[in-house]
């Protein structure tokens, strides 16, 4: 059964006792549909949005240790993947844009947690995307686990979405939804920490 997050939340990513060893977040999205008759739609023809998803890997001392997004596809010597940019919201079969797989399995014991987050390389702001959610899925079964609801109106150009972390040897997962603002990830770094 999927949870639909909600900012604050946490839950475990082990079912039935079995920890999760794979799983992939998936981020989709789409411009906000132009309203008004067909003349005003043809003469504002909106550019694309260019949303982008990044993952952070953070040590046991909250230390930086790597860094996955559209610039380093693969990081941990494989055991994180980014499927590659997505520079219009055109989804895929799945609805998902973006996705970073991951093997939790492959992470050395010094990776504490990782941070994934969401930012509007163009600038565009938030208010201007609809239908955006990233959504947790178990890479083994293909089963959402979870699913957060990104689509909040605002001036913000950034999200801190959620951070995947190992406590008590069981990976757990807790909703972020801080918002903020950057074009990479590297402007949100403030937002990032503050999280861990």
């Amino acid at each position: 059964m999927t949870v639909s997050l909600i900012k604050g939340q946490k839950i475990s990513l082990a079912k039935d006792g079995v920890s999760l060893t794979r799983m992939f977040m998936g981020l989709g999205w789409n411009v906000i549909s132009k309203k008004g008759g067909f003349l005003s739609r043809l003469l504002s023809q909106s550019e694309d949005i260019d949303l982008d998803a990044s993952c952070l890997v953070f040590d046991t001392s909250d230390q930086i240790i790597d860094q996955i997004w559209f610039r380093q596809l693969k990081g941990m010597s494989g055991a994180i993947v980014h499927t590659g940019d997505n520079l219009t919201g055109s989804s895929n079969s799945t609805g998902d844009d973006e996705v970073i797989k991951v093997d939790l399995s492959k992470l050395p014991e010094r990776v504490k947690s990782l941070v994934f987050t969401v930012n509007s390389f163009r600038g565009q702001t938030f208010d201007a995307v609809e239908n955006a959610r990233c959504r947790v899925v178990d890479d083994v079964s293909g089963k959402e686990m979870a699913i957060f609801n990104l689509s909040e109106s605002g001036p913000h150009t950034g999200l801190v979405m959620v951070k995947v972390y190992r406590h008590d040897s069981e990976w757990k997962l807790h909703a972020i939804g801080e918002k903020t603002n950057g074009r990479t990830f590297h402007d949100m770094m403030p937002a990032i920490t503050a999280a861990l």
